[in-house]
């Protein structure tokens, strides 16, 4: 499957993608905090990659996306996803189904509130937590290693241990240089914004979400408590549960891609099918008007 690589430029950084040539609805993926496209590469040589657009996207700070020109206010949770939604205009985007892993997610939810392009939300690694410290602490193990998520500078032990917290011992050495890039603003400032409650009440988006919701975690992640995210009150999950893929950690789409990839690939069938019949009823109620 080609894959071609592009830079868009936006109000808060150059973004850079990968994109492949299917030509069905748009699959948007967003990576984690000290991460990058790359982490995508076993959706993006798949065979949904065939058929649909699927877009994978370095954040501002990472990758080969330039820093932000206004950290401060592109480093939030709300900035990211303002960014995210400046290339989806840039790529004529209308409708899309996004893909959000850990901030990836958070930045994924986030959108859905302030975009019209998403169709479906699947999230992994994210718990949906409401605004403020108390909120934003009930969806997380409390423990040291949660502090990297906040800590401007990296050691390389800190590098090193935050690979092998996202990506087991299966990680791609390559990811350590994810990790070394990543502009550390980012950390900092996305952790204050969310325990200072700014953007949106990711909780109540998520369960009082009108498009569909899918949740993939792995059973075994350092960083998630999965009873938080089961506990929630969805309106439109998928399939009417929380998805756990057992031995799989903080990025199953990674290191569980055979078990994860069969689960995309359904909910993104389960999407377009909401989308036509959606198309269905307002051309009904046009003709009956």
């Amino acid at each position: 499957m080609p894959v071609a690589d592009k830079t868009i430029h936006t109000r808060h950084a150059e973004i850079r993608l990968s994109e492949t040539s299917g030509r069905s609805l748009p699959i948007v993926m967003l990576h984690g905090s000290g991460s990058a496209r790359q982490v995508f590469a076993k959706q993006l040589s798949g065979p949904l990659a065939e058929i649909h657009r699927m877009i994978a996207i370095d954040l501002p700070g990472h990758g080969e996306s330039g820093d932000a020109l206004d950290p401060s206010s592109a480093y939030t949770i709300s900035g990211l996803a303002a960014a995210v939604g400046d290339v989806l205009d840039e790529l004529g985007i209308g409708r899309a189904i996004v893909y959000g892993w850990s901030l990836g997610g958070h930045v994924a939810i986030e959108l859905m509130g302030s975009h019209p392009a998403v169709a479906g939300l699947m999230l992994t690694g994210t718990p949906p937590v409401a605004r403020g410290p108390l909120g934003s602490l009930r969806g997380f193990h409390t423990h040291w290693d949660l502090l990297l998520a906040s800590k401007r500078n990296y050691s390389e032990r800190d590098v090193e241990r935050f690979a092998k917290l996202c990506f087991g011992d299966s990680g791609d050495p390559a990811f350590l240089d994810m990790i070394r890039r990543a502009d550390g603003r980012v950390r900092t400032n996305v952790f204050r914004s969310m325990m200072l409650g700014a953007g949106a009440d990711q909780k109540r988006a998520v369960e009082n979400a009108d498009v569909p919701v899918a949740m993939v975690n792995g059973a075994d992640d350092p960083f998630v408590r999965l009873g938080y995210i089961a506990g929630l009150s969805y309106r439109t999950l998928w399939d009417g549960r929380c998805h756990i893929i057992a031995g799989a950690g903080h990025a199953p789409f990674s290191t569980a891609a055979e078990i994860f990839n069969p689960l995309l690939f359904r909910f993104v069938r389960h999407v377009m099918e909401r989308e036509f019949e959606n198309r269905r009823q307002e051309r009904n109620a046009a003709g009956a008007a």
